[in-house]
């Protein structure tokens, strides 16, 4: 029987996306079984699959975080230890299926024996036969010359490199790479775990190993009691995964989940973009990192000052990177925070005061549908947040952007978008450009209509009041279900 592979394994190994596969699938031309695939019909698919185009998934994930303003970390080695108890395991594996050959040898031999001291002169013939039978098949078992199975050979290579772990009660599935800790590949893969330092010390990303092996790599000190240990409880953020795993996680289903938070950063770099937009880099500590959903804002003020200067933006950065927080701050004299930001008063090593996270423009949850997100000058920061996250989760489903400007500098990242729509299959964009916020919003919405089959697609509207009220009125009227529709107002 041909190997099954769950989709999360298969896109890992041959470096597609899970939406690439779903698509195939739909289509008819990949079949699935319970939600998995098989190696046959994986190689058939991809005939031309070899062991060294495996690099895809890497050149992928490359391009990806490359696009998103990070530093990719290479894919390193797990480190000796947990290196060689994978190893370890891998070659119980392969001696399991020696043993198994050598038993069905042992088998043949025996029964060859048997055969030579059975039988009459009358069914000597047939006797001969069936031994005949008997050699000929054991010389092709142990003398066979069929081509390796790239798609095993692959995944045993990967299984060394990376574990997979399964998420219950979601069923939600990642990698760990190299010696990452679990929760860093979680947060890695665009999942919400609970957690709060991510340095051993508040326990609060303690999870229930259900099957599979840990180590830790991380120093703790958050002692867990003896119940938990008889239980298999862990802390996510110290161990790492030796082999696969099934682990019992909390993770968060909605903005209420997000626990508010009170943390001092550091300001990292001020940036502009445009001549009224700046690009805000805060990073918060090591010991206190920023738990948000993508999508969300967060509230500034100047540390240690008397007066109230304090203004409330957009996160445009994905939260798997929980410690560098991006912003786009427009210039705004009602606002005191922007004020102070555009004359120069906030630099570099400064000290802010970040209070977070707020709002409930976030992804639909667990949602088949195709996102379209409809936006407006600096509407993309949110949206920008929205898709790094959908792309670093692998969700399912195209990504559609269609971005209005009403400046000549609107598109002020629109290098950005080329550099998602080359990388990534499932994105595409397109710009438009009008006189007001009003006129923006009519004609991002008529285009959107036009373009989309908009029954199947969730709508995310954001930007000034009047691009949202605009968009909003035209979609609602074609008959677009609420259910379906988040709106943001900037």
């Amino acid at each position: 029987m041909s190997q099954r592979l769950t989709l999360s394994r298969a896109a890992h190994l041959i470096g597609v996306t899970r939406a690439v596969l779903q698509k195939q699938i739909a289509s008819g031309e990949l079949p699935s079984f319970d939600g998995c695939v098989s190696a046959e019909d994986l190689q058939r698919v991809y005939p031309d699959l070899k062991l060294e185009d495996s690099g895809a998934f890497e050149r992928i994930t490359k391009i990806r975080e490359e696009a998103f303003g990070k530093r990719i970390r290479e894919r390193v080695l797990p480190n000796q230890e947990i290196l060689a108890q994978r190893l370890a395991a891998q070659s119980e594996e392969l001696e399991d299926v020696r043993r198994h050959l050598a038993h069905y040898h042992d088998l043949i031999e025996a029964l060859r024996e048997r055969i030579d001291h059975i039988g009459s002169a009358s069914a000597a013939e047939q006797i001969a036969d069936l031994a005949a039978f008997l050699d000929v098949s054991l010389a092709r078992v142990l003398g066979s010359e069929e081509p390796t199975d790239s798609i095993q050979v692959m995944d045993n290579v990967l299984r060394v490199m990376s574990a997979h772990v399964t998420v219950k009660p979601s069923g939600h599935e990642f990698f760990v790479e190299g010696s990452e800790t679990v929760l860093q590949a979680a947060l890695r893969a665009g999942l919400a775990p609970s957690y709060g330092c991510g340095n051993g010390n508040c326990g609060l990303c303690k999870a229930r190993i259900i099957s599979g092996q840990t180590q830790q790599v991380q120093q703790s000190d958050y002692p867990l009691s003896a119940n938990e240990r008889t239980q298999g409880y862990a802390l996510l953020c110290s161990h790492t995964a030796v082999s696969d795993l099934v682990i019992e996680m909390l993770e968060a289903n909605a903005p209420d989940d997000i626990p508010q938070q009170e943390i001092v950063v550091k300001v990292r770099s001020v940036a502009a973009l445009t001549p009224d937009i700046m690009l805000l880099h805060l990073q918060t500590p090591r010991s206190s990192r920023l738990r948000f959903l993508a999508g969300q804002r967060v509230a500034l003020s100047v540390t240690g000052s008397t007066a109230n200067f304090r203004g409330e933006y957009a996160i445009a950065s994905c939260p798997c990177d929980d410690r560098n927080v991006l912003l786009h701050v427009c210039r705004d004299e009602d606002d005191a925070f922007a004020s102070r930001l555009f004359a120069g008063a906030i630099k570099a090593n400064d000290a802010v005061s970040l209070f977070g996270p707020f709002g409930d423009f976030v992804l639909q949850k667990d949602s088949p549908n195709d996102s379209l997100f409809v936006v407006c000058d600096s509407g993309f920061a949110p949206v920008k947040s929205l898709i790094e996250h959908a792309v670093s989760a692998d969700l399912p489903g195209a990504l559609r952007l269609i971005w209005a400007a009403t400046r000549a500098d609107g598109h002020y990242l629109e290098n950005q978008c080329r550099a998602w729509a080359d990388a990534i299959e499932t994105f595409s964009y397109v710009t438009l450009m009008a006189e007001s916020p009003g006129v923006a919003g009519t004609l991002a919405a008529e285009r959107a209509l036009a373009d989309e089959d908009i029954q199947t697609r969730d709508v995310y509207v954001v930007g000034p009041p009047d691009f949202v009220e605009a968009a909003h009125r035209r979609l609602v009227t074609a008959g677009l279900p609420a259910a379906q529709l988040r709106v943001e107002v900037l």
